[in-house]
């Protein structure tokens, strides 16, 4: 009896095997969703336009991109996570999923609802000035912020976004106070910067490029670990502020369930699109610098991040 029950395991092992096999050689085998829980136009959108077309192409079947916006993203990844868990629809998210933890009362767990798939890239914010302000780099901008404390004004894209996030770190790292001033969207907050009725935006360097080119704005530094190579004049703010890193990433995650396959294809494949030289051109016109790697590290980034602006919410006493 028990060489019957040993062989009748190994055989339904080994039929999991060969089916889980057949799943992901048939795989995909009809037009795949990606779900995209911002509006279409903003960064985390461009990012997942670039790759859709890409993985399109690999797939053989077309990736296409659903934007479903709102409540910083929330929305969308509860749309994702209540579809079936077959690998056709998946979610690209940004760093703002990990800061709706300390946020929102959300209806999932982002750890353990999720299967994570892979890092794409991560996008400095550039910290931003109007060009008439009394500071032109992070030092004097300190240095004001100490003398006029709640003097100047910064603009977010929400409470709670990524950009309000990074620019509260900011300030708890140097010990300064600043007013915050929320929009709908970062746009809005370049619009009134340039205009001279804000003076500060920590914003996606994504978009913040050709103003500053065009000296519409005064960028005065990064904040990533090192220099961006679409602006190398500009410092990272850590070289004024020892330990001060914050990056906006995008990546992919796919709802509980989802056959493991179909994850390891999907990781495997969105590797692959990273590593061609017209997408790395895309991405470095972008100021994204790509990453990559396996489902196991981003979900170590993801646990971290967590961490991270829960603290940072906490202790800025964050309300939405």
């Amino acid at each position: 009896m028990k060489i019957r029950s040993l062989s009748t395991a190994v055989c339904v092992l080994l039929l999991s095997f060969v089916a889980g096999g057949v799943f992901a050689q048939a795989y995909p085998s009809k037009p795949v969703r990606l779900i995209v829980p911002f509006p279409a136009g903003g960064q985390t959108d461009v990012v997942a336009r670039t790759v859709a077309l890409k993985l399109s192409e690999v797939f053989g079947q077309q990736v296409v991109v659903d934007n479903r916006p709102g409540a910083a993203g929330s929305i969308g990844v509860e749309i994702a996570l209540s579809s079936i868990p077959d690998g056709y629809t998946m979610i690209q998210i940004s760093t703002s999923y990990a800061g709706n933890v300390a946020l929102y009362k959300l209806k999932y767990d982002p750890i353990k609802d999720v299967m994570p798939v892979g890092m794409i890239g991560e996008i400095a914010n550039m910290v931003t000035v109007n060009p008439s302000g009394p500071y032109q780099n992070v030092k004097e901008l300190i240095a004001y912020a100490k003398a006029n404390p709640g003097k100047i004004n910064y603009a977010s894209g929400g409470i709670g976004s990524g950009n309000h996030l990074s620019t509260e770190e900011f300030a708890q790292m140097t010990g300064i106070r600043m007013t915050h001033v929320p929009y709908k969207g970062s746009t809005a907050g370049v619009t009134d910067l340039v205009n001279g009725q804000i003076q500060l935006i920590f914003s996606g360097i994504t978009g913040m490029i050709a103003h500053h080119k065009a000296k519409r704005v005064r960028g005065i530094a990064v904040t990533s670990a090192k220099r961006n190579p679409a602006v190398p004049e500009l410092p990272t703010v850590g070289e004024t502020v020892p330990g001060y890193v914050s990056v906006s990433w995008s990546a992919i995650l796919a709802p509980k369930g989802t056959p493991a396959a179909v994850v390891a294809r999907w990781n495997k494949d969105l590797n692959r699109v990273l590593q061609m030289p017209d997408v790395k051109a895309r991405m470095d016109t972008m100021g994204l610098e790509i990453v990559g790697g396996t489902p196991e590290q981003f979900r170590e980034v993801l646990v971290q991040d967590i961490a991270k602006w829960k603290k940072v919410v906490k202790d800025a006493n964050i309300k939405l």
